[in-house]
């Protein structure tokens, strides 16, 4: 697990809007927490994927995967804020994630 601290939510989601920004190809500000990702920036499944590992890396987490879809199919995400919350999650917690 990393270490949670006050800039990391402020970094989570600067990460996330720069990532949707630019694979979108929408202008950041354009992007809010409510911004549904498929609805409004037209993103998928893969740029979700894509953005997981980014976040393995920089974090050095330790999460399969697999614990990150069935804990994403009880608690489906449709918007930036809820990924950045989700992702907080993974961050805190890794595969304990499930246990929540």
């Amino acid at each position: 697990m990393a270490q949670i601290t006050d800039d990391t939510r402020g970094e989570v989601k600067q990460i996330v809007l720069d990532f949707f920004s630019e694979e979108c190809e929408i202008e950041i500000d354009d992007i809010t927490e409510e911004s549904n990702i498929i609805g409004d920036l037209d993103g998928d499944s893969l740029m979700f994927l894509e953005l997981i590992e980014i976040f393995k890396k920089k974090y050095s987490l330790n999460i399969e995967l697999k614990t990150i879809g069935k804990y994403a199919v009880k608690n489906p995400v449709q918007t930036i804020g809820g990924l950045i919350d989700m992702q907080m999650l993974i961050i805190e917690h890794e595969n304990n994630i499930l246990n929540l």
